[in-house]
């Protein structure tokens, strides 16, 4: 009975662990293209914008946070801590991992509409911020 060679049975691992994070991985487009989708309709970068920047009747937008031009840091507005640019064209790892898309999308929609974000209104805030360049 022969054995695969050590090596071999690592270079096996080693490329299926990369397989599985580049399907994990997307670009901005993809996230988009899945939340249209999942929306059944346009996005609409101009409700985006004014999802991004309107309270939802409560304290916070999300300009509150991540500033009215989200190609320049922000700041939270309850803890100060510094915040990188939102926007893809600024920061080019910004929607590129789902989980944390989705993991901010619901602690920040959250905190601005008391609510989880709709995939339509994270359509629009993503075709929104895709409009902008840095």
């Amino acid at each position: 009975m022969t054995h695969p060679r050590p090596g071999r049975r690592l270079a096996a691992i080693i490329f299926s662990g990369l397989t599985a994070a580049t399907a994990q991985a997307a670009t901005p487009a993809q996230l988009l293209s899945g939340y249209t989708a999942q929306a059944g309709a346009a996005a609409s970068p101009a409700r985006g914008q004014q999802f991004f920047t309107t309270t939802h009747g409560r304290e916070w937008s999300c300009a509150s946070c991540h500033g009215q031009l989200p190609t320049k840091p922000g700041r939270h507005a309850g803890t100060g801590k510094p915040i990188a640019a939102l926007a893809p064209a600024a920061r080019a790892a910004r929607f590129t991992d789902p989980a944390k898309v989705e993991k901010w999308f619901r602690r920040n929609c959250n905190d601005v509409a008391g609510r989880e974000c709709t995939p339509a209104e994270k359509a629009d805030v993503l075709a929104w911020l895709l409009t902008l360049k840095p």
